[in-house]
């Protein structure tokens, strides 16, 4: 009898335990357990046993296309390394085509942009009732580029670069006696693209380029055609040129104190190529970055690693303290 007792007495003790046991598990995960099956605007939120969150969804992006290989190859890290169940789909059909799409309903969630956003662009923002936040990604150099073969425009002055796409001159030697009496044949991209906005805005200050310019929708197209034209010059993103350094060539560009070849430490804010260096951003829709996790998420993972990749794909970075002070304000939306 008095083994029975004992042995009851022992198994009560054993589940009473296991109880406790659970019972302190639950507690020390209760917000993991509710919030793992949470569902956020259709996109789902788990907890990893670290504490992060495991997210799904779509993050969608277009817009410039000298701007599209840095921030390809952050899709391609964050979702690899950081969110494999998230799905970032990055387009580039041009900084003002992409802000079409993004200023409209059921529009994308970012907008990469090689210039600054428009005052009647913002007004349509303001219209639909989208908050905008411009993220400054990195620092592009403006390229001049020729045929490799060509060896006489090998130094420019900007007021030369302006003559030429002016059409204040018709042939080479109009520039320089000594050059080739052959025409002229410029190149750029269409107005599609912020670079040509910044180059017509910026550069020729709002003077209408000549009226035989080839300007095209796609950077390829344009790397074709100024490589197989030995007369040709024609203007892109520095990471444009540096990824095709094999089929055109930089001009070196005289802003004063002797000709200056683009490079990552040129085109940097303080360089001395500074003259034809730009920021490049990328804007986000915050009213999707707070209805979406993996929006916001995304953006401050662009913020706290663009730095990491810029210079692999053609791009000086910003300031460590501006893209940390980006971190700051994202972190704010959550």
């Amino acid at each position: 009898m008095k083994l029975k007792k004992l042995l009851m007495f022992l198994v009560i003790g054993a589940f009473v335990t296991v109880l406790a046991a659970c019972g302190g598990k639950d507690n020390g995960n209760d917000t993991g357990s509710e919030e793992s099956s949470e569902e956020t605007s259709g996109n789902s939120i788990d907890t990893q046993e670290g504490g992060s969150e495991e997210l799904e969804g779509i993050v969608e992006i277009d817009g410039s296309g000298t701007v599209f290989p840095l921030m390809s190859r952050l899709a391609e890290e964050y979702m690899v390394n950081e969110q494999q169940g998230v799905s970032v789909e990055v387009s580039r059909a041009g900084t003002s085509a992409g802000f079409k799409r993004f200023l409209e309903e059921g529009g994308t969630d970012f907008n990469d942009a090689s210039r600054e956003i428009k005052e009647e662009e913002l007004a349509k923002a303001e219209e639909l009732g989208i908050e905008v936040k411009e993220l400054k990604v990195a620092l592009d150099g403006l390229t001049i580029v020729t045929h490799p073969e060509n060896d006489w425009a090998t130094e420019l002055t900007p007021d030369q670069i302006i003559g030429i796409f002016l059409g204040e001159y018709t042939n080479w030697s109009d520039v320089n006696a000594d050059w080739p009496n052959e025409p002229i044949h410029t190149y750029g991209p269409n107005e599609n693209h912020g670079t040509y906005e910044f180059f017509y805005e910026n550069i020729l200050e709002e003077q209408d380029l000549r009226e035989d310019v080839n300007l095209q929708q796609e950077y390829s197209t344009l790397v074709t055609l100024i490589s197989e034209d030995v007369n040709s010059i024609g203007f892109f993103g520095f990471g444009y040129y540096v990824n095709n350094q094999d089929q055109v060539q930089a001009v070196h560009v005289d802003f004063g104190e002797g000709p200056v070849e683009p490079t990552l430490d040129t085109i940097a804010e303080d360089g001395d190529y500074a003259g034809f260096t730009r920021p490049v951003f990328t804007y986000l829709n915050v009213n999707n970055a707070k209805e979406k996790p993996q929006v916001l998420d995304y953006a401050i993972y662009c913020m706290e690693n663009a730095a990491d990749f810029a210079g692999e794909t053609g791009f000086a970075p910003i300031p460590e303290e501006e893209a940390s002070a980006l971190v700051e304000e994202l972190e704010a939306l959550q």
